[in-house]
């Protein structure tokens, strides 16, 4: 039994080296070379429009009250069997759109620059981001820009009909950063 454990955590006779410790596997990652207009431009670049706008209907979409913070409504715009006044709504894309969105940041996978973070699919496990300098804020831009756009009754409404119908409303049709349906 002792060398069955031993085997599996790579220890002596499976791969016939006699205990010798194994090879280790070496891999390197770079960080992704952005362009100029990624690393300078105040505007989330075209490629990644879609990417942020996920992240922002996620955001929205799981945002907090004030009443939350406070204890009262545990649940924020997810608030189960009753709907929030115009002033909570309010609060809560107000605070989703002012958040600091560091955990966001821009990778490359295959070749291609992805936005990741909350929200967004999972990516690949061995790779490297880029976070902070002007990602947060163009987060921010966009989605006050959504709200705007939208108007926060909207955005409430489609939010009440579940997070495909947010990412509909905000992502996808014309003239929205996503070009195919929801899925």
């Amino acid at each position: 039994m002792t060398w069955l454990v031993l085997n599996l955590l790579g220890g002596t006779g499976a791969d016939g080296s006699c205990g010798e410790p194994p090879e280790v596997r070496s891999q390197s990652v770079s960080a992704p070379q952005l362009s100029p207009e990624e690393r300078l431009s105040p505007h989330m670049p075209g490629s990644l429009l879609c990417d942020a706008c996920h992240a922002i209907a996620f955001q929205v979409g799981t945002g907090e009250t004030a009443s939350q913070k406070r204890g009262e409504n545990p649940c924020g715009m997810l608030r189960p069997g009753g709907m929030l006044s115009e002033s909570d709504y309010i609060e809560v894309l107000e605070r989703s759109c002012s958040q600091d969105w560091e955990s966001y940041g821009v990778l490359e996978l295959d070749g291609e620059k992805r936005l990741s973070g909350p929200g967004l699919p999972s990516q690949q496990p061995l790779s490297v981001m880029v976070s902070g300098g002007l990602w947060p804020s163009r987060l921010s831009k966009m989605c006050h820009g959504y709200v705007g756009e939208r108007g926060e009754a909207q955005i409430y409404g489609a939010h009440r009909r579940g997070p495909a119908a947010l990412r509909q409303l905000l992502c996808h049709g014309d003239k929205r950063p996503c070009e195919q349906t929801v899925t």
